[in-house]
């Protein structure tokens, strides 16, 4: 049997709600998506539809190559290689095509990410924000424990997964280089 991971990206985009995040939370990395490959073509999270409208957001398919991230050619990130079972692998995959099969019902939770803030949950249903969809994702698959509750988990939270390993911390465009990777 082979070995199966998930990938886990935390990003810095350098967008104004991104900055905003740093400044209140002192967090670097502000935004978290899931990959099931390391080509990071397709990475599911909660963000921005349109990189040019920052107040239209819900269930998004991301690419490291394309969107937010070639928008902000300065975006820094950290990439998290987390071995899991065949089964977790599969489950995992099965909880995200749950939101695929449905995704225009999701709608970003702006007035969560904001109440997070204030250590005030608050559960929208159809209604997340990034590392409440991730660790909502990785709780349902037991691969990522916490005394919280998802609307509570901020990205930063998510690193402390376990069985992770740092395969990239950098700007997004120097680990293509660095995989002799084009990013065209």
């Amino acid at each position: 049997m082979n070995d199966k991971y998930i990938y886990l990206v935390f990003s810095k985009t350098g967008t104004w709600l991104s900055k905003i995040i740093n400044i209140i939370t002192k967090i670097k990395y502000a935004h978290s998506s899931i990959s099931f490959d390391k080509s990071f073509t397709t990475m599911y999270s909660f963000g921005r539809l349109n990189p040019d409208n920052p107040f239209l957001g819900g269930f998004v398919e991301e690419n490291l190559h394309e969107g937010v991230y070639k928008k902000f050619i300065d975006s820094e990130c950290l990439i998290y290689k987390v071995k899991v079972s065949e089964i977790e692998f599969n489950s995992m995959k099965k909880e995200v095509n749950r939101f695929l099969d449905e995704k225009y019902k999701y709608k970003y939770n702006f007035i969560g990410l904001f109440a997070i803030l204030a250590n005030i949950p608050i559960k929208r249903k159809t209604h997340y924000f990034c590392s409440e969809f991730v660790s909502e994702i990785l709780i349902n698959c037991n691969l990522y424990e916490s005394n919280k509750i998802p609307s509570l988990i901020k990205t930063n939270d998510l690193l402390e997964i376990r069985n992770k390993e740092i395969i990239y911390e950098g700007y997004i465009n120097n680990y293509y280089v660095s995989e002799g990777l084009s990013i065209f």
